[in-house]
């Protein structure tokens, strides 16, 4: 469930595409950033048939979905979350230490297993067909997500390895790594972030053997579902789940966060669980969004092969808890290379007390780009995704300034506010109007739109 997924959104078509010419052979190992030499796009139309693209050392047949940009193939392999004393690999070993330390086994051996190294390459299958996302729901759609083709994709969320985890027979495990979802663009939003998915299954022994005279009570039934529960399940199969799953998520926090930190669950929908949960912590007087949860679809276990089992899911962002535990006030800084962030990190433990101190604040650089629309299908993602690719990590921000409906023609144009802030270094007005020319330029040629410039 490793997603704080907004399945409310409203998703559009995306004709962005890979260039027919992108080969990745194995892992990256470098980022490639603008400069203010050249200013390349990574766009390009949908792309033949018969070009591929070759990513972790395996080939990829493009087709009418492939939309994954050569930037957003850069961050594949780089694994944030396994490089030590980076602040996200520090948050993973925080949770996993916590786990392995306070729930074990039979044999006083952790109960979690952890897997941190699994592709992010995976079958629309995995994705969203083994989680029972309607074919026809919104977040399928390429405005929200990094298609190779029409079979494969770069994971929405680690939850796309929650049924061949569970049918491996595991009953209890966390999976971390990296997700990809197109996306708007500011200081807390990137198209490639870490989540932790967790998972716990239990049987009826397990479920129900502390509790008091609980010899006859069941795990399943044949009733109806409600707001509270499945139609397969008992309530009081149910209530015990949700107790446990908020339980232990509410330690995690306070384990992370400190004592007397407080909690509140509000209800929400998610596919694949029911009843689902949004846990929110107040941190400084701030109540933040953490983690999303929930008692997992039945149909999804009995799938998977633990038919005699019952379970719940949590999901969490990263990227979201160090932001929030170390005071960090920008997502681009998680790729920086600069030693001033990262030495920052370095401790003689895991759980060293740390506040991030902001690199010098260089200016930003603002120039708006208005344009109307084209007469077929637009999508604010693919002009996001459009200037990421040229514009790299240099913006910080764009905003829809201004939407404008011509009384006559009836033709719409958008007004876009483009800021531009290097994280480590002054920009100079001469890159940046290269930089903002090739996306006008990119802007009309790829997308169809017609320039007000």
């Amino acid at each position: 469930m490793a997603m704080l997924w907004k399945f409310m959104r409203v998703a559009k078509y995306s004709k962005a595409a890979l260039s027919p010419k992108v080969k990745v052979r194995g892992i990256p190992t470098h980022s490639r950033h603008s400069s203010s030499k050249s200013v390349p796009s990574d766009f390009a139309s949908s792309a033949p048939c018969t070009s591929t693209v070759e990513l972790l050392g395996k080939s990829y047949p493009q087709d009418d979905y492939s939309n994954v940009t050569e930037k957003i193939l850069s961050k594949v392999g780089k694994n944030l979350h396994n490089r030590k004393h980076h602040p996200l690999w520090l948050i993973k070993e925080q949770v996993k230490e916590h786990f392995y330390k306070h729930y074990l086994g039979r044999h006083g051996t952790p109960l979690f297993s952890v897997y941190d190294g699994l592709s992010p390459v995976v079958t629309v299958q995995q994705n969203f067909d083994s989680l029972l996302i309607p074919q026809n729901h919104a977040s399928r759609r390429k405005e929200d997500n990094y298609y190779l083709n029409r079979d494969h994709m770069l994971r929405a969320h680690t939850s796309a390895h929650q049924w061949d985890l569970i049918h491996s027979g595991l009953d209890a495990f966390l999976a971390v790594g990296d997700v990809y979802r197109r996306d708007t663009i500011d200081s807390t939003h990137y198209p490639v972030f870490h989540q932790m998915e967790g998972v716990r299954l239990f049987s009826c022994h397990e479920l129900f053997s502390s509790i008091k005279d609980g010899e006859g009570l069941q795990l399943f039934e044949q009733g109806h579902r409600t707001a509270h529960k499945q139609e397969c399940h008992t309530m009081e199969a149910v209530r015990l789940v949700e107790f446990n799953l908020k339980q232990v998520l509410t330690k995690l926090m306070t384990h992370i966060f400190g004592d007397g930190l407080q909690v509140r669950w509000v209800d929400c929908y998610f596919p694949f669980t029911h009843p689902s949960f949004e846990m929110e912590i107040n941190f400084q007087g701030e109540w933040m969004e953490v983690l999303g949860c929930g008692v997992m679809e039945q149909q999804l276990v009995n799938s998977a092969g633990a038919q005699d089992k019952i379970g719940w899911a949590f999901g969490l962002g990263l990227e979201r808890l160090a932001m929030i535990l170390y005071d960090i006030p920008d997502i681009r800084l998680f790729w920086s290379e600069d030693e001033r962030f990262l030495k920052q990190f370095i401790g003689p433990h895991i759980w060293q007390k740390i506040k991030f101190q902001p690199l010098s604040r260089y200016p930003p650089l603002i120039n708006d780009i208005s344009f109307w629309l084209p007469s077929g299908t637009y999508s604010q993602n693919d002009f996001y995704d459009l200037v990421r690719s040229i514009g790299g990590d240099l913006i910080e921000k764009v905003v829809l300034l201004d939407e404008f409906a011509h009384p006559k023609t009836k033709k719409v144009s958008h007004c876009y506010r483009i800021i531009y802030r290097h994280p480590e270094r002054t920009l100079t007005q001469d890159e940046v109007h290269r930089i903002h020319q090739a996306i006008e330029e990119s802007a009309v040629r790829e997308l169809g739109v017609e320039g007000r410039f």
